[in-house]
């Protein structure tokens, strides 16, 4: 079984920062990439960003380019998603997912392609 746990969440105001974390752990044979969704209330899951674990390289869906980073720590199996200058349009559960089977594309945008989720963290935004 593979667990994942996201923490860091909670209230900020328009403008400030808050840092997300994802720890994996459990029998994790094979760790492609681990993303970051988010949905607020009545909305679909939107993707947030991903990180591909064996390069580092990252991307990030375009309503949080430029604002959003990822970093990952590979001895702890952690990823980190640092948010600044948010929005409330941010607002949402924040959830962290693990691939682990390869995306020829080497690109993971879609929901199916991740294999294990958190049970997401709150983000609220405030104006």
């Amino acid at each position: 079984q593979v667990q994942l746990v996201e923490s860091g969440g909670g209230l900020v105001q328009t403008g400030g920062s808050l840092r997300l974390s994802c720890s994996a752990s459990g029998r994790i044979f094979t760790n492609y990439a681990m993303g970051w969704f988010r949905q607020a209330p009545g909305k679909e899951r939107e993707f947030v960003g991903f990180i591909r674990w064996s390069t580092g390289v990252t991307d990030f869906g375009d309503s949080v380019k430029g604002r959003f980073t990822l970093s990952g720590d590979y001895g702890k199996n952690t990823v980190y998603l640092q948010m600044n200058s948010v929005k409330p349009e941010d607002t949402g559960v924040y959830y962290c997912a693990v691939a682990v089977s390869e995306s020829y594309s080497g690109t993971y945008y879609q929901p199916n392609q991740y294999d294990y989720w958190g049970q997401g963290t709150q983000v609220t935004v405030s104006s």
